[in-house]
């Protein structure tokens, strides 16, 4: 079955509701989310949106901090673009709906984290990134002309001479392959922290948007720069349990569990130090004292303004048997966003024709080597606004005619009989991640890696033309590449530098570069 539709947004977080949203003025919107619309990284984003707004913070202080959080690779003209528009977007959502947090005088709450100079994040408690998805989505629900497709996943893109013309997609309802053509793709899929044992994200996070496009022949960058959130919670049971840095933004502090205080060993800014520190300080202090994890301790607060503050963060706490009021929160670092990805300019522009990235799945330097704080949220609503308004604007005058797509031959693939092929290679790719291009990397840990898991890929490639295709063998094979891409990445870069730390290369090289790598057919 073939399907056309004017603009074809895959993945539903933050970018991609925010360009619908103003795609739609311009024709018929299709969204594809390969499970619930709630199953993304912005559903699980706890902290906030960052944007200058107090009389006492300003812009420059803004593009400052998150200069320096990104280590020398942050592009500064994409970073003022972006921090310049925040309060912009920020209007957006209180005019939808939205309920920041306020002060009893009626100003809003801004609450500050790490590596920020000032108070500046908007807040919902710590349930932001939920509060934010579902005012997005009430929005888009107005407008007739956007369509939202759950449990539809991308299988592969197709195109020629450079062009992206369409894609191939698995109704996992129907089990049904078919392909959409359209204007414009735009690649809103987050990021890839399923491919570490431990993280932050959904299952979702496989890193779909990347392979794909580099399959297609975009260029990726930076994939070596999976930040590693200092504070997921530790406990055998819990799954993507994420502490938010505001919890340290009030006060709390992280201790060992001899209850020392430690960060200020590490860095001037103490438990407020940027991510990149936090994370590798806690490895130290884990590994000098052979503890696990470390803790999280605000029990020191006023317990009524703990529960009030973060109603999310407690009842998690609760949930594993954990008074967060009482006692300190057993924390370990875990895999949280991908600051590398698909390389776009501010409006979503990729090297390839009628193809865009926005959002975790692109690289356009807001973030450089180490995200700050916050800046997720506020990347997505700010490059997701763009891209729909210049896609839009781009293609209003354009016929949508019918190409040929090859329909989808699966040969004489059968069922997989074997799932558990795909479940052990799943689990041994996060766990060679995990052990070997974790927060603290050796050349010797990251040869072992990518020579096993190229062995994988190898296995994984077989599995995936010799059989009938499935969402979790989509995924894996997008896992792998992806993992290798990190690899790859990390392998050509020869020096230490933000989130990348290189034992064999402790040091800053004086040539501050992107690493880009490309597929060409």
């Amino acid at each position: 079955m073939n399907e056309k539709v004017d603009f074809l947004i895959i993945g539903a977080g933050v970018a991609g509701l925010s360009a619908a949203i103003r795609l739609q003025n311009y024709g018929h919107v299709l969204m594809l989310a390969k499970n619930t619309v709630t199953d993304c990284n912005t559903d699980k984003a706890a902290g906030g949106v960052s944007c200058v707004w107090s009389d006492n913070d300003s812009f420059d202080k803004h593009v400052e901090d998150t200069l320096i959080a990104g280590d020398g690779l942050c592009n500064e003209e994409v970073v003022r673009s972006i921090v310049k528009e925040g309060p912009e977007r920020i209007k957006d959502l209180i005019d939808w709906g939205i309920e920041f947090d306020k002060l009893p005088d009626g100003r809003y709450n801004l609450a500050k984290e790490g590596g920020h100079s000032k108070r500046r994040i908007f807040h919902v408690k710590d349930l932001t990134g939920h509060a934010v998805l579902e005012v997005l989505l009430s929005k888009a629900r107005e407008f007739s002309n956007i369509i939202i497709r759950e449990w539809n996943i991308a299988i592969n893109l197709y195109g020629k001479d450079n062009k992206c013309l369409g894609v191939y997609v698995l109704d996992r309802k129907k089990n049904e392959i078919y392909t959409i053509y359209a204007k414009a793709i735009i690649l809103a899929t987050g990021g890839a922290g399923k491919t570490y044992l431990y993280t932050s994200n959904p299952d979702a996070a496989s890193g779909d948007g990347i392979a794909m496009a580099y399959r297609m022949g975009a260029k990726i960058a930076n994939m070596e720069f999976m930040q590693f959130h200092p504070t997921c919670l530790y406990h055998p049971y819990a799954k993507n349990a994420l502490i938010s840095e505001s919890l340290r933004g009030e006060g709390g502090v992280l201790i060992d569990k001899r209850g020392r205080k430690f960060m200020m060993d590490y860095h001037e800014l103490g438990d407020l130090a940027p991510r990149d520190i936090v994370s590798r300080a806690i490895d130290d202090v884990m590994k000098k004292t052979g503890d696990d994890n470390v803790l999280l301790d605000i029990s020191f607060k006023d317990p009524a303004f703990l529960k009030k503050r973060f109603p999310g963060i407690n009842n998690t706490c609760l949930k594993y048997g954990i008074d967060f009021t009482k006692e300190p929160i057993p924390v370990v670092p875990a895999a949280h966003y991908l600051c590398g990805g698909i390389v776009a300019d501010i409006h979503g522009r990729t090297n390839i024709k009628d193809l865009y990235a926005i959002g975790e799945c692109s690289c356009t330097g807001l973030h450089g080597a180490n995200r700050l704080a916050s800046n997720s949220l506020l990347e997505g609503l700010v490059c997701g606004t763009k891209c729909g308004i210049y896609v839009g604007e781009k293609y209003k005058n354009k016929e949508n005619h019918a190409v040929k797509i090859p329909d989808w031959h699966e040969g004489c693939a059968v069922d997989p009989t074997e799932a558990v092929v795909i479940n052990q290679n799943w689990d041994e790719i996060r766990r060679v991640m995990q052990n070997y291009v974790g927060i603290v990397r050796t050349d010797k840990r990251l040869k072992r890696a990518w020579h096993r898991l190229n062995l994988i890929d190898d296995e994984i490639e077989q599995y995936y033309w010799d059989f009938r295709i499935t969402s979790d063998l989509i995924e894996l094979r997008n896992l792998c590449m992806v993992a290798r891409l990190m690899l790859k990445c990390a392998r050509a870069r020869r020096e230490s530098r933000g989130i990348h730390f290189n034992l064999d290369c402790p040091n800053k090289s004086d040539l501050i570069r992107d690493t880009v790598v490309q597929y060409y057919w």
